[in-house]
């Protein structure tokens, strides 16, 4: 009897890298304007030098490696990379510690373990990670966002204090940056203030219902929401991921504040400050470092929730997402032997 059916692959789907990578820096552009409304024009001078290091690293690397260079630059990985790392910088960052991030993204965590679809560790959160351990002081100079600073740097000032390091005369780095509202958390709790003392700074807004965020930092999040949302509409990622990342870290945050309320932040003010949507949506779903089964993404996304508020709550960072990630990363060998599907048809 002759079957009509052909021999496998029987259909080539349609989710190509530059596809996909296309389609993640379109769900990116909300988070990027929103940074650029209420940080000012950096994360564009960040983005680009970001790109260009992280461009110029992979076509040399690949080089090294006799590998063909057009069809892996241009597949879109390296410029999600870059992008993602620059979300991640300070706006007024130098311009060294951008280029010298991106180049550690991509020739270390990249091409050291054998460049796409190989990589062991986000390459974006290795090179954070690395920029915030050997630059703590540069790392943490973040801009007051635009309602809580009464000065607003023109595109030609961004550039001019990027690439020369020195503020114009009038201006000084206490009028410009401030501590994020989870490094002003620590602070507070280090000072033994409570946490209603502590939202009681400027640098906080009420939310109806919903417990106190950091000015700017909550659109920020927001729009990361949204293009999570795009991705999971168009299957670029699975819900797994995002959904336990959040959840686990909902749990964490709502149980501590019911212990102890004076010290202990709402769910709300975790989830919705620092790179919490960002890390569910776009960092935490990388397909090389992420565990790939279903059971296996809930156990990475949760273990990732749950780092992350433990190094927030206990630990020596104020935001300990790129610490997560890459944690659960080297986890992920682990927990994909103990979670791969049972093969159909054995016992």
């Amino acid at each position: 009897m002759k079957f009509q059916t052909g021999p496998a692959p029987h259909s080539v789907g349609s989710n190509r890298v530059r596809r996909m990578m296309l389609l993640v820096l379109a769900a990116l552009a909300p988070v990027v304007i929103a940074h650029l409304l209420c940080f000012g024009w950096g994360i564009l001078v960040n983005i680009l030098l970001a790109v260009s290091s992280a461009l110029v690293s992979e076509a040399f690397a690949l080089k090294l490696r006799g590998k063909p260079v057009q069809p892996f630059v241009t597949d879109g990985s390296a410029i999600v990379g870059a992008v993602l790392l620059s979300l991640a910088l300070p706006p007024l960052a130098p311009w060294w510690i951008t280029v010298s991030g991106a180049a550690f993204a991509m020739l270390v965590a990249k091409h050291l373990y054998g460049g796409l679809g190989y990589n062991v560790f986000n390459p974006a959160m290795a090179g954070y990670a690395a920029l915030l351990v050997s630059f703590p002081v540069h790392m943490t100079r973040w801009l007051l966002p635009a309602g809580l600073t009464t000065t607003d740097l023109s595109l030609t000032q961004t550039v001019h204090i990027i690439f020369s390091g020195q503020l114009p005369l009038e201006l000084t780095w206490d009028a410009l940056s401030g501590a994020t509202p989870l490094a002003t958390v620590r602070a507070g709790l280090i000072l033994r203030a409570t946490m209603d003392e502590i939202h009681a700074q400027p640098l906080f807004t009420s939310i109806v219902g919903a417990g106190t965020v950091g000015t700017g930092w909550w659109w920020v999040s927001l729009a990361a929401f949204v293009g999570g949302i795009v991705l999971l509409a168009t299957r670029v990622i699975r819900w797994q991921i995002p959904v336990a990342m959040l959840v686990a870290t909902f749990v964490c945050a709502m149980f501590m504040h019911a212990l102890d309320p004076g010290r202990y932040s709402t769910a709300s003010f975790h989830l919705l400050t620092g790179a919490t949507m960002i890390g569910a949506f776009f960092i935490a779903t990388d397909p090389v470092s992420a565990a790939t089964s279903d059971r296996g993404r809930l156990i990475y996304g949760a273990g990732i929730g749950v780092l992350a508020y433990a190094i927030r709550a206990w630990g020596g960072y104020p935001d300990g997402v790129a610490f997560a990630v890459l944690l659960m990363n080297a986890a992920v060998p682990l927990i994909d032997r103990y979670t791969v599907p049972r093969v159909y048809g054995r016992p």
